[in-house]
């Protein structure tokens, strides 16, 4: 079977991979569109192999390491239902309460790439929530096929009340400072600028790649943004002009980049439309961003 590389797969791929992963098309429809590009050797099980997920070769940080104090804990669903799980991470070392970050899944649920990505957080030097908004429907089912399906079944306001009871959940530990701050990727980045609406006392958010909050909502922002676009992400994008003008008509402070020729998804490091020269750039920003704000 031919070796594939990224260069190898055309924008189309991506494209019909972003609208897969967004349910605009089912696996049926994906595979059937997907084997119009399986040619040159390429067939569509090593095209799906590829551009899937791979969780087992990406992780960074191990839910194990011993310079982290990881650990699951349970909060009451304002909204859903029952409790909520999240996983809990900081320092093992720290001595001292820590700024408080709260990360923000896609839409599939706690995926070990987020819990990945809320270690990582941690290992900055920050008290890190990851909460799974699957927990009422059982938790993040162990792939993101069924994981997307089950998240279709919750209602997003009911999702993004149980984003800001964690805020809440983490701005009473003992541990943390109660400066806090929000990071989010793609379903995660709309319920970050919705929790910069939402919630008053929120310091920082930094949307990864995340639908815009409504227009008229923008003057209850009081959260610093930082804000990440990926420059090939049409479908995100197409929202930022009407954004970015209410933002200045309201004096909003903020800061966007766009990184260039890259896909919706690029800080994700398990699949190919992660793009790393703009994926450390952009947490680079992100965590300098935090120890700037939530001082």
């Amino acid at each position: 079977m031919k070796k594939i590389k990224k260069e190898d797969i055309k924008q189309e791929v991506f494209d019909l991979y972003d609208d897969y992963a967004h349910n605009k098309l089912d696996r049926r429809e994906f595979m059937e569109k997907l084997s119009g590009y399986a040619v040159g050797g390429l067939t569509v099980t090593s095209l799906m192999s590829f551009i899937l997920p791979n969780y087992n070769d990406t992780i960074q940080i191990s839910e194990n390491d011993p310079s982290l104090k990881t650990e699951t804990i349970t909060y009451q669903s304002p909204k859903g239902g029952g409790e909520i799980k999240a996983q809990l991470s900081r320092p093992a070392d720290a001595t001292g309460k820590l700024p408080g970050i709260v990360v923000v899944h896609e839409n599939r649920g706690l995926n070990p790439h987020i819990a990945d990505v809320g270690r990582r957080a941690a290992a900055a030097g920050f008290i890190s929530i990851s909460p799974d908004a699957l927990t009422p429907l059982g938790g993040y089912p162990g792939n993101d096929d069924d994981g997307r399906e089950l998240q279709r079944k919750r209602d997003r306001n009911e999702m993004l009340e149980d984003f800001i009871a964690a805020f809440d959940y983490l701005k009473v530990h003992p541990e943390c400072s109660g400066s806090i701050g929000v990071v989010g990727f793609c379903f995660g980045g709309w319920i970050s600028n919705m929790m910069a609406v939402k919630v008053s006392d929120l310091a920082a958010a930094v949307p990864f790649y995340g639908g815009q909050p409504p227009i008229e909502s923008v003057p209850d922002i009081n959260a610093l943004l930082l804000l990440q676009y990926a420059g090939l992400d049409e479908r995100v994008n197409a929202g930022w002009p009407e954004y970015e003008k209410a933002l200045k008509a309201n004096d909003k402070e903020y800061t966007t980049y766009i990184y260039p020729d890259v896909n919706h998804g690029f800080h994700n490091d398990s699949t190919p439309r992660y793009d790393k020269e703009a994926a450390e750039l952009a947490w680079r920003r992100t965590i300098e961003f935090f120890k700037k704000n939530l001082a």
